[in-house]
């Protein structure tokens, strides 16, 4: 389980990278690298961390799902997920 204050710093970078990101499009087709410099670092897309739906555990993430491995594994021993049958683990 990830820490709650972990969580609320992926939701605030959420947050930032939505009200940036028509500002940092303008900046990237004009060119305006400088002007790119004085946006906040955590409006950045690349600083958005996948995490998983349910835990919110960061490794381990299966983007398909939005869920980590561990989670998948469960649900689909469980039966929760459609179309799954379980292998050899």
């Amino acid at each position: 389980m990830a820490k709650e204050s972990m969580k609320a710093r992926e939701v605030k970078r959420a947050r930032l990278i939505a009200k940036f990101a028509e500002k940092r499009e303008q900046f990237l087709a004009e060119g305006n690298y400088d002007a790119l410099q004085t946006l906040p670092r955590n409006s950045s897309p690349i600083r958005l961390h996948n995490r998983c739906k349910i835990t919110g555990r960061p490794k381990g993430y299966m983007r398909q799902f939005g869920i980590s491995r561990i989670q998948f594994r469960e649900m689909a021993s469980k039966g929760l997920i459609p179309g799954v049958k379980k292998a050899s683990w």
